[in-house]
């Protein structure tokens, strides 16, 4: 087998990410974790406002930064 067939091509591990609001800190995502391999496909599902968009826009690097920061995790690609 390939090694690059076995490896994954998106590891997400431990994403937090939160908005700076007028309140304070406000936690949108709390501690995902997945892997994406070679030809599986992934769906987001979830209740408005349950992180879904705010955590695809984190692994596209898209978060406007101020008020969205990337509290910790990792992102990786291959």
């Amino acid at each position: 087998m390939d090694r690059n067939l076995s490896s994954p091509k998106l590891e997400i591990q431990n994403l937090k990410v939160s908005f700076s609001t007028s309140k304070g800190k406000l936690v949108a995502v709390k501690g995902i974790s997945f892997c994406l391999n070679p030809g599986e496909t992934l769906a987001l599902v979830g209740e408005s406002g349950c992180g879904k968009t705010v955590s695809a826009l984190s692994i596209l690097r898209l978060l406007p930064e101020p008020p969205a920061e990337i509290l910790s995790g990792k992102i990786l690609f291959s």
